[in-house]
């Protein structure tokens, strides 16, 4: 069998990938939010199915989900830790604890005024982003209700940057199960005593989401003010590392920015094929997110500090970035390729075992299916750049993944609206396929951005080495895994007549046959991740 082992590779000396070291904690910690992200979708969805209360409350999450990721994760990530880990990395305890309460300081200053704005001009801003409701008014209320939770999450996410910058990733990380908790205890409560009241349950899940927000960020609270020897506010902003890290905030938050308005303007277009796909686009975007955070996300975020400490001359920097991304990349490969083909083939009973019950019906799973399909396009793209633009902010660079999001989100922007609003007017396709529509250009517009990155940071350090070969090879693997998973799935669902057999027949017949074709090519991912499994057996 040909080995997808001799990956082309940009040094003689490039190193086998090694273990996932930090991204095994990162990946554990978002492992474990996520389940618990899928249990609070599975709890919703039972007691709400595809309803317009459950489109009005994913509605109303929009907004201050947005904030949250402008002024949290995404330029926490991008313009503090850099900062951070190089005043670490020097030894300047002092100066980088200087840095991190200034920074805690002004996102908590911001994120209450902008609290309190939103909860004033609630009705103007859900106008804006669902002009295709034809009622708001649950809506506008659950946003009052969510905007005070926004700043706990912003500074959450303050906390998740000090965290991972002294390599401490699966507290900030696991922290959202909490907030997941209390959503699921609040649907729990509500949906038993309030059966009917579609309206009053979803005002259930948005204190539920503020209560759980508020947990999230105290949890990590502690942990945060010992590494930083102090919880003293402070606003150092002459200070040489705030300085920089602001500077840097500007072209990050609008760099992320371009991912949040592309969420927005989906949202936007959305709702105008009904509440109920708001909510269908939500719950494969649920699905989406899990293989870009375990995998995208999880290697992303524990290669940035390690990227950004990195000393020494230009040359030297290079290299080092171009070894490491040789290794993440084959990982991020290995890994989201089958998921994206799983999405496909076997994606009906993937959404049937997670969401189907209660309220939600056999028709809801493939409405879902469509649009998950949709999804699968860009997720290989999606993922490898996130760590293509983790290269740039460790290099210092915030203006180019900026320039390649705004292409991104022009595409997004023109291709969504095209299909959703002018194309189906013309041709007459159900909502559904809008949606199909609104998530496959979406994956289109990513590929658009990956090639921009890659030849972009090609000419900032060399050759990046792209795992084609890999990518071919899991592809071809993944198909068959996906045929293999299919047949069990209509297999055993014939036998037996049920949705959770069938469903764990398909993912285990698609796991099995994937991991098996790659570890017989000799991929060393797949040594790898066999060889883990199998000393842990050994272990017990």
């Amino acid at each position: 069998m040909v080995s997808l082992a001799d990956e082309n590779l940009p040094m003689p000396d490039a190193p086998r990938p090694r273990r996932f070291g930090g991204a095994v904690a990162v990946g554990a910690g978002i492992l474990l939010s996520r389940l618990a992200g899928l249990v609070r979708e599975r709890a919703i969805a039972h007691y709400l199915g595809l309803s317009d209360a459950k489109g009005d409350y994913t509605a109303a999450l929009r907004i201050p989900n947005l904030l949250q990721n402008l002024l949290g994760e995404g330029v926490m990530s991008a313009s503090f830790i850099p900062v951070y880990a190089r005043l670490m990395a020097e030894g300047k305890r002092e100066e980088a604890s200087l840095v991190a309460r200034t920074v805690g300081t002004l996102l908590a200053l911001v994120a209450a005024l902008l609290s309190v704005i939103g909860v004033i001009a609630a009705g103007p801003l859900v106008e804006l982003i669902a002009p295709g409701f034809k009622s708001r008014e649950l809506t506008v209320a659950m946003v009052q209700i969510l905007f005070p939770g926004t700043a706990l999450l912003v500074m959450s996410a303050w906390c998740l940057g000090v965290l991972n910058s002294h390599r401490k990733f699966f507290l900030s990380y696991a922290a959202p199960v909490l907030w997941n908790t209390a959503i699921i205890a609040a649907a729990i409560v509500a949906g038993r005593h309030l059966a009917g009241h579609d309206d009053d349950i979803a005002i259930w899940l948005a204190w539920g989401t503020v209560i759980g927000s508020g947990a999230q960020f105290v949890v990590q609270l502690p942990t945060v003010l010992a590494l930083l020897r102090s919880g003293r506010p402070a606003l150092a902003l002459r200070d040489p590392g705030t300085r920089q890290t602001l500077r840097a905030f500007v072209p990050v938050l609008l760099g992320r920015g371009s991912y949040q308005l592309s969420g927005y303007i989906d949202q936007v277009l959305s709702s105008f094929l009904g509440k109920s796909i708001v909510g269908a686009i939500f719950n494969a975007q649920t699905l989406y997110t899990l293989p870009v955070s375990l995998f995208g996300m999880a290697i992303s975020a524990s290669e940035l500090p390690e990227m950004s400490s990195t000393t020494g001359d230009e040359a030297a920097r290079a290299a080092h970035l171009q070894t490491r991304l040789a290794a993440g990349l084959r990982r991020v490969v290995f890994l989201v390729v089958p998921s994206a083909v799983a999405f496909v083939a076997i994606g009906g009973p993937i959404v049937a075992l997670l969401y189907q019950g209660g309220r939600f019906t056999e028709a809801d799973t493939n409405i879902v299916w469509i649009i998950l399909s949709g999804t699968a396009i860009g997720l290989s793209a999606g993922t490898q750049s996130r760590l293509l633009g983790s290269a740039f902010y460790a290099l210092g660079d915030t203006r180019t993944p900026l320039y390649a999001g705004l292409v991104r989100l022009v595409l997004t922007a023109g291709l969504g609206y095209a299909l959703v609003l002018p194309m189906r007017a013309a041709f007459g396709y159900a909502p559904v396929w809008g949606a199909f529509g609104l998530t496959a250009s979406a994956g289109f517009a990513a590929w658009i951005e990956f090639v921009l990155l890659q030849r972009w940071l090609d000419r900032r350090i060399g050759h990046v080495a792209i795992p084609v070969k890999l990518g071919f090879g899991a592809l071809a693997a993944a198909t068959v895994a996906g045929a293999a998973g299919f047949g069990a799935h209509r297999l055993v669902h014939a036998v037996v007549h049920r949705t959770l057999p069938g469903s764990v027949a398909a993912i285990a017949a698609f796991g099995a046959v994937y991991l098996g074709i790659m570890t017989l090519a000799k991929v060393p991912e797949a040594d790898d991740l066999v060889g883990k499994v199998t000393r842990r057996f050994r272990r017990r």
